[in-house]
């Protein structure tokens, strides 16, 4: 959140929409507390003192419950009843209250030794010197950015010092607020975004660290996982709704951490116990992911039955037709037809449209047929992924 975020408006707006810190987070660390004295490790007591009712529904929808703790009083009566039984670290307080005003309340408090920061809301023009007197921490004018708001609080809780705040324009408080919800929410988009980004480049970099120990290329996840989304778009697209999907397709093989080296780069056939062991490997992998939530829906299944087969001669489970979910039975043709497009240590790559042949042959046997039968419509498009990806090679 911008330090200067009550010095402009529209640049504190922009900066504060990051929000990088949160207030909860912010409260536990002994260090800002240290330069007050008064806030607990606990999320702060925050009592709104205002007789604008729609005004303090605002300020209460600001101060996140989460990360605040928050009273309200509509006069200065209402605010020394609340006081009396319940001390708030900070007080946001109008300066034109019915009865008592504002400032003389806050002079009143720091006379009877309140610990309370006390932040004036005003719509008028308050001097510096006239809100130090009163033992004010901080001036905010209305109407106030509610970001601009919380830079404030900010600066009084992180520095103690005096900060006055500056209206952002000469327009209705909902209108602000309306504004810097907008800010917030195109700001949150913009690092949901960013966010998706480094789980799904973190996601292709382990998958491509397993293809390398087993193939000696990190393509194998990529390519597949290309085949794997335009079979899900001609087979039922609405499969790709599910987040989950592209991260199964990508750490299938994520279980094979688990398989030795020898085994795994062994040049001719393996035995009884080797094979065994590389059979593991996908309910290895269903059991590192079980917990990730980015996993929970479709992938999950992916990594652990992407090796059943239609006919139920496949593992782990030996699962057959539609008890095998979909999308483990589409991948499993997307892998299939990568395994032979491939150089492994025991042969060459098979040509493509030998690699297709084989799984038309094997329609109805290892693989759901209506899935073939999608393939073969959708050959041409798989056949350019798999040369755009030979040439990255």
């Amino acid at each position: 959140m911008s330090q200067e975020g009550s010095a402009s408006g529209a640049a504190a707006r922009e900066s504060s929409a990051k929000l990088p810190v949160t207030w909860r987070a912010r409260f536990r660390g002994a260090s800002p507390l240290s330069r007050i004295g008064t806030f607990r490790s606990t999320a702060p007591r925050v009592l709104i003192v205002d007789d604008d009712v729609p005004l303090r529904s605002l300020l209460r929808a600001t101060l996140a419950p989460d990360d605040f703790d928050v009273r309200e009083a509509g006069s200065a009566d209402q605010a020394l009843d609340v006081i009396g039984s319940w001390r708030p670290d900070l007080l946001l307080l109008d300066v034109n209250l019915p009865g008592l005003d504002g400032l003389s309340l806050c002079a009143d408090l720091m006379r009877k030794g309140c610990e309370a920061a006390v932040i004036l809301l005003t719509g008028e023009q308050v001097s510096e010197t006239t809100a130090r007197l009163a033992g004010a921490k901080a001036v905010a004018r209305k109407p106030f950015s509610p970001l601009d708001l919380l830079a404030l609080i900010d600066r009084v809780i992180e520095k103690g010092e005096f900060v006055t705040g500056q209206s952002v324009a000469e327009e209705g408080q909902l209108l602000v607020y309306a504004r810097d919800f907008a800010s917030i929410a195109r700001a949150e988009r913009h690092h949901r975004r960013l966010l998706q980004d480094a789980y799904r480049q973190t996601a292709i970099a382990l998958a491509d660290a397993v293809d390398v120990r087993d193939r000696g290329t990190g393509l194998h996840a990529q390519r597949v996982q290309r085949y794997a989304l335009g079979l899900v778009a001609a087979v039922d697209s609405t499969l790709l709704g599910d987040p989950s999907l592209e991260y199964g397709f990508l750490l299938h093989d994520i279980g094979k951490i688990g398989v030795a080296d020898h085994i795994l780069m062994k040049p001719g056939p393996l035995t009884r116990d080797e094979e065994s062991l590389v059979r593991e490997h996908p309910v290895v992998g269903a059991r590192i992911l079980r917990d990730v939530a980015l996993l929970q829906g479709c992938g999950l299944g992916v990594v652990r039955h992407h090796h059943e087969r239609w006919d139920g001669a496949g593992y782990p489970d030996g699962l057959s037709g539609e008890q095998i979910p979909l999308a483990a039975r589409i991948f499993a043709v997307a892998d299939t037809l990568d395994a032979m497009t491939s150089d492994r240590p025991y042969r060459s790559a098979l040509r493509w449209f030998d690699a297709v042949d084989e799984i038309v042959a094997q329609r109805g046997r290892q693989f759901d047929p209506t899935i073939v039968d999608a393939f073969t419509s959708d050959e041409p498009a798989l056949r350019a992924v798999y040369e755009e990806l030979s040439l990255v090679a």
